[in-house]
């Protein structure tokens, strides 16, 4: 790799410019950060993979900007994919944040240059702005051949877990997708199609889909759309692991906030650093658990024909919930399936055949081309680009990455991580905790001891392996406004955000209670 000898120097760099780089670069943009963004635009993987008929899970008001609200928020529609870059792309536009924002520049390599006694790994973890180059990085421009250098004092990753890398099961020998006729693509393949050139592969073929998520749920629709008329031909979604699927923020005539995303809702779930109060009156009301999951289940069974196709799961609601797993199910999804236009093979292994796929119960299912929505590789990526041994300090048994406040690795020194931690509103978690790390940067709190932010990151886990079979994710949505809450007050923020103890029990909680921090 050619290395230029000149360095550009600047405080802070932040790689990804999606919707976790650019919470991240609003609050810290009073440093005049650095911005490498591997494509031509903003908006991460709303812009690289999204397919045609993706929409946002969330209504519009759950999903934006504490000081920048949707200019028609109150629509209920789910937005599409373009109308969040849009979106996104306004919100940079009012806070004159392009500028910060170097496109087309891929960040191939990260090097520690920092002397060893800026990580303090026994006892106070050290300032974020040290006045010295901690860390290099490696950026390529537009597929040149060139490598220019910068050197920074702190860093922050913001290029998720998502996108870029595809994720491929493991077969058997001779029995991948080298035997098989047709053609095998990825989902992250579909998604860099127009939608002529979509229509195209999917028009009177043969397709299977891998996956029961929602980018899987999503590209079976497509096909399914795709093939309409006499010539169309039904499109196979292998399922390997079921999860729940819901119609819509509605339970009974009910609002689903208020079974998750309130105070009161919220206290029959266990949460780190709960008073002996909170423990018993959280023990106390644990049934409570079991009879609002199966009250929402009930109404999915009802509204959904779940058990019609074989597709209902056998663990409760509450542990997708937990796991930050749950998808919402488009308005037409069941009625192609009604019309024989989707088709679902449960299954826990498959491989290829030269006409198709066979599974392990001795069936086969003939196809032209597989798609496999099999989810991304969010680990190879960091790996690609940080250096040992800080990468190997990010992995962990259970797969979740050990990050303070979701944030702060605290071994490793002067990097932040920004959208490695999940709830029911990412850009609101994400933007949250991004103003949390400016403070942090511009020393207005201090961390605690690496041990204490070690033993926090340790207690979130352990509440996730007790909540949810699917931990292997960084998850907070059944203790979100509790860590909230101790974001705010590490701040020297008030914490409870609402104007009447009445809303303070029973509303919602999102990004606009967080818009004037004091």
């Amino acid at each position: 790799m050619a290395r230029q000898s000149h360095l550009m120097v600047s405080k802070i760099g932040i790689i990804g410019a999606g919707v976790s780089g650019l919470a991240a670069l609003k609050q810290l943009s009073h440093h005049s950060p650095v911005v490498f963004e591997a494509s031509d635009s903003l908006g991460g993987v709303w812009k690289t993979c999204s397919y045609h008929s993706t929409k946002l899970q969330s209504p519009r008001c759950d999903y934006e900007f504490s000081d920048f609200p949707w200019p028609n928020r109150d629509d209920p529609s789910f937005p599409s994919h373009t109308e969040i870059l849009d979106y996104l792309n306004s919100y940079a536009e009012r806070f004159d944040l392009f500028k910060y924002v170097r496109f087309n520049s891929k960040v191939v390599e990260v090097r520690f240059i920092g002397d060893r006694e800026t990580a303090d790994f026994s006892g106070n973890y050290g300032s974020l702005l040290s006045g010295q180059p901690v860390w290099e990085v490696a950026v390529q421009s537009n597929q040149s051949e060139t490598i220019q250098w910068y050197a920074f004092e702190f860093l922050v990753i913001c290029i998720g877990k998502y996108g870029d890398i595809p994720k491929f099961p493991d077969f058997p020998h001779n029995k991948g997708p080298e035997i098989f006729k047709g053609q095998v693509l990825h989902s992250l393949d579909y998604c860099k199609l127009d939608k002529e050139a979509a229509s195209q592969l999917l028009k009177e073929k043969k397709v299977a889909v891998v996956g029961f998520k929602k980018s899987a749920i999503d590209l079976a629709l497509e096909c399914a759309e795709a093939n309409q008329g006499p010539d169309g031909q039904p499109c196979t979604m292998v399922v390997r692991t079921l999860h729940w699927t819901v119609p819509h923020y509605w339970v009974w005539g009910l609002p689903f906030f208020l079974f998750f995303s309130t105070r009161s809702s919220q206290l029959i779930h266990e949460t780190p650093n709960q008073t002996l109060l909170k423990a018993m009156l959280c023990l106390l009301l644990s049934p409570m658990r079991n009879v609002v999951s199966k009250f929402i289940e009930s109404y999915l069974l009802y509204k959904l024909p779940l058990q019609k196709y074989g597709l209902k799961p056998d663990h409760p609601f509450i542990e997708d919930y937990a796991s930050c797993q749950m998808a919402i199910m488009p308005e037409n999804f069941f009625h192609e399936a009604d019309k024989g236009k989707i088709l679902f093979k449960r299954t826990s292994k498959f491989w290829f055949s030269q006409e198709g796929l066979e599974f392990e119960d001795s069936t086969k299912l003939k196809a032209d081309v597989v798609i496999l929505a099999t989810g991304y590789d969010g680990k190879k990526k960091l790996k690609n680009i940080l250096p040992e041994p800080f990468y190997s300090l990010l992995e962990y048994p259970y797969g979740v990455m050990p990050l303070y406040r979701g944030t702060i690795h605290p071994l490793i020194p002067n990097m932040a991580f920004v959208g490695y931690i999940e709830s029911v509103a990412n850009l609101h978690t994400a933007e949250l905790r991004s103003m949390w790390l400016a403070r942090l940067v511009d020393n207005k709190f201090k961390l605690p001891t690496v041990e204490k932010m070690l033993e926090q990151v340790f207690k979130e886990i352990e509440i996730m392996k007790r909540s949810t079979r699917f931990y292997k994710r960084h998850c907070i949505s059944t203790f979100s406004i509790n860590h909230s809450d101790e974001i705010c007050e590490e701040m020297g923020c008030c914490s409870w955000r609402k104007k009447s103890l009445l809303a303070e029990a029973f509303s919602p909680y999102g990004s606009q209670d967080y818009d004037k921090l004091d």
